[in-house]
């Protein structure tokens, strides 16, 4: 955990935490089903394609003493992520905003400059519409760290042991429906497996599973428990940075998309659990394809290197230190190797990866390969706007620059049409394809476990949200 700023933050874990003690106008509904529930607002309705009418729930509070949440605090804190001083990663989440007006103490419109398509489904289910107190974040002057001012949620955080656990406890000041438990004990274990061991000792009570244990844990799940297996919307690629050499010459990035045996990477990662994917935007959304346009080719790999000259090359793969990320490196380490390039793995903690290929770090020019997994939302822009160029060093770390591929996006934003944005989505990759900065192996799948004592509120792709666990 390093940043709890709405505009600001990092990590899905942080998501979760943030929309538990920042409270967001609506979040997503737990279920299998993609759709809203209704939190800090009584009442929100889109009254025409530039029109949002919302009025918030009275009594809801800010901690610390900064008073009753109003509309002039969701003006400010959406007006916020959308200003382009503030440099906020997700400002292209309001990018369409004009301007929120205020009509009174408790309600207001937002009114956007354009019809945006993705309003209700990538952004204010997410903490993109969290609202943050005003005054609290005039006197503070810059943005939340690790050390929140004027919580507002279901939850508050209570405690934090950096590496070792963090406690939400239920706000006692919350006047509507409470979270389901007194306290949730979060514990950051980075690799899946260990937490499954932690679940299988009797120290936890829910937690994602690896892809790879799945089958195991479905034909026998330890006692008093439940295993799922969710459809995932994430998506895992091999990232090839294109401004540090050698990579900086687009032929030796075709030739590691050439050299990558995609299929046994992927199978060598989840041990058959998951399939290969084929780009950034998952099954059943509008986009997803069923190929690439380069194929695992060793000999056209080896025939571009030595075109151009670059035989017996050193390079670095960057990873999360997980055991799913080491195993699927291995396979790309002995896929290059074969192609006569000799591949150095350099496995990272979460505070140290999420940074890697910022502008902010000292890394970015010396980062070559990077195995990456992104987490998505029900709607593929919220897939193809983190490489759009204004996310060049923020989480565009291959540094990909393309201008139609920009338009494509901001045409995407306005069509309504599926069959349209399928085209507009499906060109998108494709130039992700001929850049030669990607390699796409997986969507994977997303694996849970929990005590049947407990109803975990889950997003329809296995994600959590605190705010809706209950007693069974």
């Amino acid at each position: 955990m390093q940043v709890l700023d709405p505009a600001y933050r990092l990590s899905l874990p942080e998501d979760d935490i943030i929309r538990s003690i920042f409270a967001p106008m609506i979040i997503p509904e737990a279920g299998d089903v993609w759709s809203w529930k209704a939190i800090a607002v009584e009442s929100i309705e889109q009254l025409d394609d530039v029109t949002i009418a919302f009025k918030l729930r009275d009594s809801i509070g800010f901690t610390d003493g900064y008073g009753q949440m109003t509309a002039d605090d969701v003006k400010f804190s959406i007006e916020r992520i959308a200003d382009p001083a503030m440099e906020s990663p997700y400002a292209g989440d309001w990018s369409a905003l004009k301007e929120v007006e205020v009509k009174d103490a408790l309600s207001g419109l937002i009114h956007l400059k354009n019809k945006f398509v993705p309003l209700w489904t990538t952004t204010l289910p997410t903490p993109a519409s969290c609202i943050l107190s005003r005054r609290a974040m005039e006197e503070l002057g810059g943005k939340i760290t690790t050390k929140p001012v004027a919580q507002s949620g279901q939850y508050l955080l209570a405690e934090w042991q950096p590496k070792q656990k963090t406690i939400l406890r239920r706000n006692p000041g919350w006047a509507h429906e409470p979270g389901g438990f007194d306290e949730i004990h979060i514990i950051p274990i980075e690799d899946p497996a260990t937490a499954e061991r932690g679940f299988e000792a009797g120290d936890l009570d829910y937690t994602w599973t690896s892809v790879s244990s799945l089958p195991r844990l479905k034909q026998n799940p330890p006692p008093n428990s439940v295993v799922l297996e969710k459809p995932s919307l994430a998506y895992v690629w091999l990232g090839i940075n294109q401004d540090v050499a050698p990579f900086d010459n687009p032929n030796i990035r075709r030739a590691i998309q050439h050299a990558v045996d995609r299929q046994t990477v992927v199978d060598a990662a989840y041990f058959g659990a998951a399939s290969v994917g084929n780009g950034i935007i998952a099954p059943g959304l509008p986009g997803n394809r069923d190929s690439v346009t380069y194929d695992y080719d060793p000999d056209r790999a080896r025939e571009l290197l030595e075109q151009e000259g670059a035989a017996n090359l050193s390079v670095t793969l960057d990873i999360l230190n997980q055991s799913e990320r080491l195993s699927a490196a291995q396979v790309i380490q002995a896929n290059l190797a074969d192609v006569g390039i000799d591949c150095e793995i350099k496995p990272n903690d979460s505070g140290t990866f999420w940074t890697l290929g910022s502008k902010d770090g000292n890394y970015w020019n010396k980062l070559q390969l990077v195995l990456s997994r992104f987490s998505m939302q029900p709607d593929p822009s919220w897939a193809t706007v983190w490489f759009t160029p204004e996310q060049v060093g923020v989480w565009n770390w291959e540094r990909f620059n393309n201008a139609e591929y920009k338009a494509l996006h901001e045409q995407g934003l306005v069509e309504s049409d599926p069959a349209v944005r399928d085209e507009i989505y499906q060109k998108m990759q494709g130039l992700m394809d001929e850049s030669g900065c990607y390699v796409f192996l997986t969507h994977e799948v997303v694996g849970a476990i929990h005590r049947d004592t407990i109803d975990p509120g889950l997003k329809p792709n296995g994600e959590p949200l605190f705010s809706e666990f209950k007693p069974a």
